[in-house]
C-alpha cells in the first residue's frame, strides 16, 4: 500500500479539529484565563491520545516503541515549546479576532522551513519553497486589515508570530522525535510521540497551576463537561498532525495546514460574528495558491 501522499488527508484532518479546539479553547479562555484553557488541551487530552494508541497497537499487532536516542531532548522541546505557543495565541486572541491571529499564527511555514533545515536537514525543493513564501504572503495580505497591521497596538500581532514561532519549533521538535524512535510503524511512531509529549505537559502545567492558579486548575477540573470535549478535539488534532510529521517534513505540513485560516474566518462569522474584508480574501486566494502548488509539488 502506497502511504507517501498519507499525510495530505491526515494534515486535512488535524486542521479541522484544531480549528474547532481553537474556537472552544477561545471560548473557554474567558471562565479559566489562558493558563487554565491552555492546560485543558493537555490534560484533557491525555487519556484520549493514550486510547489512540491502544488502538495502534491492537490495529497493527506492534508494540509500543522504547525511546531512542535524541527522543528525550526531542519530545522536551515539543512539548514545552508547544505549551508556550498555546498560551501566546490565547492570549493574543483575547486582544484581536480569532480569524486574524489565526493568520498570524500561520507565519509558522516559513519559521517550521528554517528549523527543519537547521536541526533535521529537511531540504525543501523550489517548487515548495515557492508553495511556502506564496502561502506566507497570504497570510501577511489577510492580517492588513483597514487600520494597519497592528490596529490595536503590536501587542498581539507579536504574541501572535512569536506563537507561530514556538509552534514551528515544537512541530520539528515532535517530528524529531518521531524520526528517533527505531522500531514501529509511522502510526504506532507517531501515537507514541504523542502520549509522552502529552504526559510531560499535563505533569509541568498541573505543577505550575498547582503552586501559581490552584482556583483555574480547579476550575478546570469542574468545568470538565466543556474542558473534555476541547482535550478531545486537541488529541484527535495531535494524533493527524502526528501522522503527518512521520510522513513528511514539518514545512509540507505546516504549509497545508494554512487551509486552517480559511476555517477561521468561517468560524469567525458563524460564532463570533465578526466580518471578513476585500484584503482577507484576497490573502486567502493566495494560501489557496500556495497550497495548490505544494500539492502539485508532491504529487
Amino acid at each position: 500500500m502506497d502511504i507517501s501522499l498519507l499525510w495530505i488527508p491526515a494534515t486535512l484532518a488535524a486542521t479541522v479539529a484544531q480549528t474547532a479546539r481553537n474556537a472552544m479553547q477561545r471560548s473557554l479562555t474567558e471562565q479559566l484565563g489562558t493558563v487554565g484553557a491552555t492546560q485543558v488541551r493537555f490534560i484533557y487530552g491525555l487519556p484520549f491520545a493514550v486510547i489512540f494508541l491502544a488502538l495502534a497497537v491492537a490495529a497493527t499487532g506492534e508494540r509500543a516503541p522504547a525511546p531512542g536516542p535524541g527522543f528525550a531532548v526531542f519530545i522536551a522541546i515539543g512539548a514545552l515549546a508547544q505549551i508556550g505557543a498555546t498560551a501566546l495565541m490565547l492570549a493574543a486572541m483575547r486582544a484581536r479576532s480569532f480569524s486574524v491571529v489565526t493568520a498570524y499564527l500561520k507565519t509558522e511555514p516559513v519559521q517550521v522551513a528554517v528549523f527543519g533545515l537547521v536541526f533535521l536537514g529537511d531540504a525543501l525543493s523550489p517548487q515548495i519553497a515557492a508553495a511556502i513564501l506564496i502561502g506566507t504572503t497570504g497570510v501577511v495580505v489577510m492580517s492588513h486589515q483597514p487600520g494597519g497591521l497592528t490596529g490595536g497596538g503590536w501587542r498581539a500581532p507579536l504574541m501572535g508570530i512569536a506563537a507561530g514561532a514556538l509552534f514551528g519549533l515544537s512541530a520539528v521538535g515532535f517530528r524529531g522525535a518521531i524520526l528517533s524512535l527505531e522500531d514501529g510503524s509511522f502510526l504506532v511512531r507517531a501515537s507514541t510521540t504523542l502520549v509522552w509529549g502529552l504526559a510531560i505537559q499535563s505533569v509541568v502545567l498541573g505543577v505550575f497551576l498547582g503552586f501559581a492558579d490552584r482556583k483555574g486548575l480547579i476550575e478546570s477540573l469542574r468545568l470538565w463537561r466543556v474542558s473534555a470535549p476541547a482535550g478531545f478535539l486537541g488529541a484527535l488534532a495531535s494524533q493527524f498532525w502526528f501522522i503527518g510529521f512521520a510522513l513528511t517534513s514539518a514545512a509540507n505540513v505546516r504549509t497545508l495546514a494554512l487551509v486552517e485560516v480559511i476555517l477561521a474566518q468561517i468560524i469567525s462569522r458563524r460564532l463570533f460574528s465578526q466580518q471578513v474584508s476585500r484584503k482577507e480574501i484576497a490573502g486567502m486566494a493566495a494560501i489557496v495558491a500556495g497550497v495548490a502548488l505544494l500539492l502539485h509539488a508532491a504529487a
